[in-house]
């Protein structure tokens, strides 16, 4: 199979074009090629008046494909071969269950994986299943009355339940492609196997995650909803059982060797109680910033041009940033093309915003994290926890900031600019589910984010016309975009209680939704291969 790059074509080549524009660049004839399919599709935008799709594809040609690849770069035409994935053997000989604490995506691939090799997990979710998730989530956005254990941040799916969706990542890992095939088989549109920013939505993750709920428990495992893990039981330095609180404050305890913590960035109250025991934790750098928005058609405008209405290139996004001589910088982070601003609040008194889009982006406003990154240096005392500490604070400042009811604070662009307090708001509407409150955030987050986020507003503007926009919305704070802690793990992926795996966002080993599913497959996978009884 021959992999060929940099394909480009117009706006709405249909896939017998690309196909031709495929043959012609690697000099045969559309008749020798005897299978095909779109590998990547990306959008070159540079030349606005001219937008081309640029494809990434795979073809079986019924000719010598070593020799025609040999005759091109690397980079343009190589022999590629299609990736399985496949599952380590299962050497556990355990009687006990293996135990999953965290229903999002390292906690949902590590119970596939497990359920799959025929081990019945045991997995516990604090928050509730996701339709009940949803209802807990609406109710908090219209009533201001907050289920901490069942929020945006927590419950089936995890937070990126309600988010964008969004899919892409830094990592270099075959499994990715294994997470994004399962996604498809669970629901997902199947274009997120080709685009260059995939992203499924919050409307279409919410049946998928039910549907491999499903299939786990099809498998024989079993997901017990609104039940926190709330303590551990270890002896010479491994792990022998767990307690889970349920919903009711019933405590259940139950024995086993393996527990993989799967807990998400959020799960303050978790942590603190590991740390209690002893598990070895460090700081770990993180960002904090605010929620900018502006109209969606500005952004289409700016980066689509005369071809900003174009329905065939879908809502535009945007991925900038800014790193001056001697500053921190700042860069935006989780853009949701027509979306909204949620509050994401899972602690009584703490006001924190994210984003979220459905998978038609097809809402008025676009919003963008911007951040600013926090190194361990930046967080006060020595303990591995005074990033959370910082966290807080900046929420519980907010919240009062806002009117004390779950209103976010927010600022208009042009006022923040100025350093003048907002007292309304302009043509921009914010969107945040819980209302915005009018003021100044530069009273929310610290000297050292604001200006940084202020000096990025600037060079981002020279880059996006527009971005600038002095009735854009500012919504702070955006608090939790990763977490402050890294939980320590050997070289079999264990903490220093062994047994007990940590692994996704929540153990400071992942950045989103796909990273944070390969980090839950190579946690099972080590479950699997049970080394450490080879010690």
């Amino acid at each position: 199979m021959l992999r060929i790059n940099e394909i480009s074509v117009g706006i709405g080549a249909s896939a017998e074009d690309i196909k031709q524009a495929a043959a012609k660049a690697i000099n045969v004839s559309p008749s020798n090629i005897t299978d095909f399919e779109i590998y990547r599709e990306s959008i070159d935008s540079r030349h606005k008046n001219d937008i081309k799709m640029i494809y990434s594809v795979n073809v079986c040609v019924d000719l010598n494909e070593e020799k025609i690849a040999s005759s091109f770069l690397p980079s343009k035409v190589s022999i590629a071969k299609k990736y399985v994935y496949s599952r380590p053997e299962n050497r556990r000989n355990s009687v006990f269950r293996p135990v999953i604490a965290g229903f999002g995506p390292a906690g949902m691939f590590a119970a596939l994986i497990l359920a799959q090799a025929g081990l019945k997990p045991l997995v516990i979710e604090r928050g509730n299943d996701v339709d009940k998730r949803t209802a807990d989530v609406n109710g908090f956005w219209k009533t201001k009355l907050l289920n901490t254990d069942s929020n945006v941040q927590f419950g089936e799916g995890g937070a990126g339940t309600f988010s964008d969706g969004k899919l892409t990542t830094g990592i270099k890992d075959e499994r990715c492609r294994f997470v994004l095939e399962t996604f498809v088989t669970f629901g997902a549109p199947e274009q997120i196997l080709w685009s260059s920013h995939p992203h499924i939505g919050t409307d279409k993750l919410k049946p998928l995650v039910k549907n491999m709920r499903e299939e786990i428990i099809r498998l024989g495992g079993e997901v017990r909803f609104g039940c926190r893990l709330s303590d551990i039981y270890a002896s010479n330095g491994y792990i022998q059982g767990i307690s889970y609180t349920d919903k009711n404050g019933s405590v259940t305890d139950m024995e086993t060797d393996t527990l993989l913590l799967c807990i998400g960035h959020s799960a303050r109250d978790t942590v603190s109680m590991l740390y209690s025991y002893g598990i070895k934790m460090e700081k770990k750098a993180f960002s904090m910033g605010v929620r900018i928005e502006h109209p969606q058609e500005l952004i289409n405008r700016s980066l689509f041009g005369k071809f900003w209405n174009d329905k065939r290139l879908g809502a535009a996004n945007y991925k900038l940033s800014n790193h001056p001589l001697h500053g921190r910088g700042g860069y935006t982070f989780c853009m949701c093309p027509g979306g909204t601003v949620v509050c994401a609040s899972s602690e009584e008194n703490g006001v924190v915003v994210n984003g979220m889009s459905e998978f038609a982006r097809d809402g008025k406003n676009a919003n963008s994290a911007i951040l600013v990154g926090i190194e361990p240096e930046n967080m006060e005392g020595e303990s591995p926890l005074s990033g959370i500490s910082l966290q807080r604070k900046i929420e519980r400042t907010a919240f009062d900031l806002g009117g004390g009811a779950y209103s976010a604070p927010a600022q208009r662009v042009g006022d923040f600019l100025k350093n003048i307090p907002s007292k309304g708001f302009g043509s921009v509407a914010p969107t945040v589910t819980t209302g915005a409150f009018p003021g100044d955030i530069r009273k929310v987050l610290p000297d050292y984010i604001t200006s940084e986020i202020a000096l990025a507003i600037a060079a981002f503007d020279k880059k996006l016309p527009g971005f600038a926009l002095e009735d854009a919305v500012l919504t702070a704070p955006e608090s939790r975009s990763s977490s402050p802690v890294r939980i320590v793990r050997d070289e079999f992926r264990q903490a220093s209680i062994k047994g007990i795996y940590p692994c996704g966002e929540g153990a400071g080993y992942a950045g989103g939704i796909v990273s944070a599913a390969v980090d839950g497959i190579k946690s099972a996978e080590q479950v699997l291969k049970d080394e450490i009884d080879d010690c």
